[in-house]
């Protein structure tokens, strides 16, 4: 067989695993899930550094300490979110509507694996995946293949020894774009968790399953008059430069309010900002896009100074961002679209009204429904960005990157950020295990009085317990267990119907 039709047959055997292994998945108990995420969270801390490596040294792209960071996060910050969520039996109770909520998983799942964000991807959605009992097959992007492996079967390998059944989590290793497709596609797979390009996001929507998926983050940043300048270009700074731009939340375009504008751009070159002029502007743009308009993959991840210098100029050794200032916004400026890189568009604005618009503008051309930030401590104008952006993701005096994904705010942790149907998703949210749940609810008639509320938990209690008691059981046994609990309430004078 050639290439395609080993990575086709692979994916089919892969599913075909996943499935069995969903069967028995979907009836654990929440003790039982808890503790084996606990142990993918415990053995994912144990291989953060190593797994930085591993990506780092694969791809040739992204900073080695910020990647430990994700690594970390996605172990760790995402777990303390998870942690005691309910995701199994009756997860909900509304007794005065005496209606029920119950968990059921949607696995199994095809998780699309980014070369920008690869094993801190496969950590999140392994834990995520695993809390809704879905099982999970990856598909890493080619540059990133070993490392999702290598990602992968740790997870593998802790949740196995907590007692999860065999191939709930797998990799697909014969990588193609017809194994991806096959994948997608399959009738095992129940959801598609996608991360990627534009093109890969487009055909998980395409391939007739449901899917969350992320599109691009053109996210600007507005500096307001009111904003502390030093405090805002330093949190612009860390963001843009952190992992060398390789995350979707990262700033892409600084508006500036003309008032501040030169106070802004001294802040700037204080602290490793590099302005560029237009002969080297336009040399960085050469190089920066593919024929077809995309990010090329020589540029992505890389540090300021090595694009300089691929751009034929150079700069200090202290540059840690290089910025550009295009005349418009759209296809024909091509530095206004999504950089994956440490390189951040720059605009001046006479006012905040104005620098409303043409943050809207930039969301607009790409990017709409993920993120914008403002620094501001005017919160009129704060509440009038939040009100009027479109964007799902307003983020206030905080860096983008670490903002966005809910490592420096509240939001819920995630290295998956819906944009809303705006940008042609399902989800606006910052996508959890709650996403990965379908509901089912159990609703009790409201026209007659013949039970109490308290009757009714009793007995919702009643089978919360035998679910409990039942989770690992084969059917038979379950069966059983039903058999007499219904023969028992009989015997108390109750009416089933």
């Amino acid at each position: 067989m050639d290439k395609d039709q080993e990575s086709v047959q692979e994916v089919r055997k892969l599913c075909e695993q996943s499935q069995k292994a969903q069967s028995i998945l979907a009836e654990f108990s929440q003790n039982l899930i808890d503790t084996i995420v606990k142990s993918m969270r415990d053995t994912a801390l144990d291989h953060v550094e190593t797994l930085a490596k591993d990506a780092v040294e694969e791809t040739k792209l992204g900073v080695y300490e910020d990647k430990v960071t994700k690594n970390r996060f996605a172990a760790e910050n995402v777990y303390e979110y998870i942690k005691d969520l309910k995701t199994v039996g009756v997860i909900n109770e509304h007794p005065e509507r005496k209606v029920y909520e119950i968990a059921e998983p949607m696995g199994p799942i095809a998780a699309i694996i980014p070369m920008t964000n690869p094993t801190s991807t496969v950590i999140f959605k392994s834990l995520i995946a695993l809390k809704a009992r879905n099982t999970v097959i990856f598909a890493p992007h080619p540059r990133a293949a070993q490392c999702s492996l290598n990602t992968a079967n740790i997870m593998s390998m802790a949740a196995r020894a907590a007692g999860a059944p065999e191939h709930a989590i797998q990799c697909i290793t014969n990588i193609s774009l017809s194994g991806t497709e096959e994948l997608m596609r399959h009738p095992a797979i129940g959801l598609i968790l996608a991360t990627g390009g534009t093109a890969m996001v487009k055909a998980a929507y395409s391939a007739g399953k449901p899917a969350i998926g992320v599109g691009p983050g053109n996210v600007p940043v507005y500096l307001d008059r009111s904003c502390d300048v030093d405090d805002a270009v330093s949190k612009i700074i860390l963001s843009k430069a952190f992992d060398n731009g390789t995350v979707c939340s990262s700033e892409q375009a600084v508006v500036c309010d003309e008032f501040i504008d030169d106070a802004v751009r001294e802040a700037f070159r204080k602290r490793g900002g590099y302005f560029l002029s237009r002969e080297q502007q336009e040399a960085v743009k050469q190089i920066h896009f593919t024929p077809e308009g995309l990010p090329s993959e020589t540029v992505i991840g890389q540090p300021a100074s090595f694009i300089a210098d691929q751009a034929g100029f150079s700069v200090p050794p202290e540059t840690k961002i290089l910025i550009v200032e295009p005349e418009g916004i759209g296809k024909e400026f091509p530095l206004s679209k999504e950089k994956i890189s440490p390189v951040l568009a720059y605009y001046v604005e006479k006012d905040w009204k104005r620098g409303c618009l043409r943050c809207i503008e930039i969301l607009k051309f790409q990017g709409i429904g993920h993120t914008l930030v403002i620094h501001a401590k005017d919160k009129k104008v704060i509440r009038e960005f939040a009100l009027k952006k479109p964007a799902f993701r307003i983020l206030a005096n905080t860096p983008g990157t670490h903002g966005a994904i809910g490592l420096s705010t509240g939001l819920a942790p995630s290295l998956t950020l819906g944009c809303g149907t705006w940008g042609g998703g399902i989800t606006s949210d910052n996508v959890s295990p709650l996403h990965l749940l379908n509901i089912k609810r159990l609703a009790y008639d409201t026209q007659t009085e013949k039970e109490s509320t308290a009757e009714t938990t009793e007995v919702e209690k009643e089978i919360t317990e035998q679910h409990e008691e039942t989770a690992i059981l084969g059917n038979e046994e379950i069966e059983k267990i039903i058999e007499d609990f219904v023969a028992s309430r009989r015997k108390k004078g109750e009416r089933f119907r």
